[in-house]
């Protein structure tokens, strides 16, 4: 920190032990008498005069007045900054830094000690440290910038202010390899370390360019703003730095707490940072300057201070750009008056179709180019599922805000249905009474070809599930497993028939040697198989449930006979429902049967 001393005589201001009077020690007595504040200074007018000229001009009318008191009313700085500018007069010794140099200079100016008065003044000293020195540092410029709230309008009107956010915005734009005055970086430099140095000369680590971020976050919003625009203004500062900027420091001052956030002491305050943060992000923010989930949790505490109409429009826009990018848990954004559900569904959804929209206009980048809708709508049908998974719990959400916002976006984003799959269970499992074309209308959008095995045995004897789903889950593993031992019999008698193995026989070989030996590795786990070599024995209805395999013999018992003539139309049949001539016309008479059996097991 750079310091100036001004004075050479020894301090003889002297206080008594309740600190609210001042006197100088001396054997002259005192001949005036000047009130700051609480304090009372007893002093001598010649020393005053002389570097004073408001201190002269009142001097001479409390003489008029036969007074010996004069009382400084909003004086700038207090008690402390008349004390130095009095030292001063008495040419004692001074010393001028960055925490009280802008009240010296404040006090300087009310009492009018310029060069009209004394060339070698108080103001012409302090002005020449102010260019010197605290404005060529960067850390002196700071903390002179942190004094200036308590000195207003005196700091503002003589330039203090200005000169030292130009000061701070200038240094910012600096090459990094040139930077020695942040002292973020420095305190990192001199964190004591255990490891032992064996290079005498190491080379220290570069400095980055976002050097300067984290020490201008102790500035108040208002003069952090007046920086960042500084900042911008000049031209010469990265996007992505700013972003970054920006991100520090609403992390460093916006509470994590909702009651924080919306709290009486603190709501105006956290509005206008949100504001005014929005307001400095980037112009073209695409995905290298602002995360999406950065932009989602400030427009969640928009929201919740009731920001700005149009900023919170901006950000839903900006939003709107990358939501591939999002994780379902920024999306949980609290429901408003009147929503009555726990989170705001409706935002969601306005900001996935505000997506779909750029989207299919190319306009949704990624790093900077364009991109094909199959790679970002992957991630987006995942986010949607996820979400759905975690709004599901909700009693008071509505079917078809669950049905239209799973529908909302394509089908080949959604290659995968075992996420989609327990979404909807956990929604029928907080709903218990939907009816049964409410629960045909939710299950419907299952497509059970896409679920893994895992889901498919979970489903077969899932008891909130309709029948019909149950039964086209069954009939889709049996058709499945069905290929894959026709696959693996051919496979089999190729290499039996092959005198010369070849290299890509071999790997079919040991490909369907490991398949065999999961699926046993499966059922020894599961316990749940018949015996290996059993003559009629499945695959595909060992893995299931004993409940789901009566289901399914009895529904495979009144197909057999069908299978000789329509071998061909069940095997290509639509895998979103069972064909209609197995099952559903021969099946009609037992399905109440089935169905009291299906829901009569324990």
């Amino acid at each position: 920190m750079k310091f100036m001393k001004l004075g050479s005589k020894p301090d003889a201001f002297q206080a008594d032990h309740q600190n609210s009077l001042r006197y100088v020690s001396s054997e002259l007595a005192t001949d005036i008498v000047i009130t700051v504040g609480d304090v009372k200074f007893y002093l001598h007018k010649f020393p005053l005069l002389a570097k004073s000229n408001r201190l002269h001009k009142l001097v001479s009318k409390a003489n008029e007045d036969n007074c010996d008191e004069i009382s400084l009313d909003d004086f700038p700085g207090g008690s402390k900054a008349f004390e130095i500018c009095a030292k001063f007069c008495y040419g004692m010794t001074v010393t001028l830094n960055a925490y009280n140099v802008v009240a010296a200079r404040c006090a300087a100016e009310y009492l009018e000690m310029n060069k009209d008065i004394d060339r070698g003044n108080l103001i012409f000293k302090i002005d020449v440290f102010l260019n010197s020195s605290i404005f060529r540092s960067w850390k002196d410029s700071i903390i002179v910038l942190q004094t200036t709230k308590s000195l207003l309008p005196w700091s503002e009107d003589l330039k203090i202010v200005g000169r030292c956010i130009d000061s701070i915005a200038t240094k910012t734009s600096v090459d990094p390899e040139n930077i020695t005055w942040s002292y973020t970086y420095n305190r990192k430099l001199t964190e004591p370390t255990d490891k032992i140095v064996e290079l005498p000369q190491e080379k220290i680590e570069s400095v980055p360019k976002d050097w300067w971020v984290e020490d201008i976050c102790e500035l108040d919003i208002d003069l952090y703003k007046r920086i960042m625009i500084t900042v911008k203004s000049k031209g010469r500062m990265d996007d992505v730095v700013i972003g970054e900027a920006l991100k520090t420091y609403a992390v460093r001052w916006l509470p994590n707490s909702i009651n924080a956030l919306v709290s009486d002491a603190h709501a105006w305050r956290n509005k206008s940072l949100v504001e005014t943060i929005i307001c400095l992000l980037p112009c073209d923010i695409d995905n290298a300057v602002c995360s999406c989930s950065f932009l989602l949790k400030l427009l969640k505490v928009a929201i919740l201070v009731e920001a700005d109409e149009p900023l919170s429009e901006l950000l839903m826009k900006s939003i709107s750009l990358k939501l591939h990018e999002a994780c379902a848990k920024d999306l949980l954004f609290p429901a408003r008056s009147p929503q009555v559900t726990t989170y705001d569904v409706d935002l969601v959804q306005c900001l996935l179709s505000r997506y779909m929209s750029n989207e299919k206009e190319g306009v949704v980048k990624v790093n900077g180019e364009s991109i094909l809708a199959h790679r970002s709508l992957l991630n987006v049908g995942k986010l949607v599922d996820d979400y759905l998974r975690e709004i599901a719990h909700d009693p008071n959400l509505g079917l078809s805000s669950f049905v239209g916002l799973s529908q909302s976006i394509p089908d080949f984003a959604r290659p995968n249905h075992d996420s989609l799959y327990r979404a909807i269970d956990l929604y029928l499992e907080e709903h218990p009474t939907l009816t049964k074309a409410e629960k045909k209308k939710i299950c419907g959008m299952i497509d059970v070809k896409k679920l893994t095995l895992d889901a498919s045995m979970h489903a077969a004897q899932n008891e909130r599930l309709p029948l019909r789903v149950v039964v086209q889950v069954l009939f889709f593993e049996q058709v499945r497993a069905s290929a894959a031992n026709a696959r693996a019999f051919s496979y089999n008698r190729r290499d039996s028939s092959s005198h010369i193995p070849m290299n890509r026989d071999d790997e079919h070989g040991n490909h369907i040697s490991q398949l065999k030996i999961k699926d046993k590795e499966f059922d020894n786990k599961n316990g749940k198989l018949n015996k290996k070599n059993s003559k009629n024995s499945r695959s595909g209805m060992q893995l299931l449930p004993s409940r789901s395999r009566r289901i399914f013999d009895k529904l495979w018992s009144v197909g057999k006979g069908q299978q000789g003539e329509n071998r061909s139309s069940e095997t290509s049949g639509s895998s979103n429902s069972p064909p209609t001539s197995v099952v559903v016309g021969d099946t009609k008479s037992c399905g109440s049967s089935l169905r009291h059996r299906r829901y009569s097991v324990s």
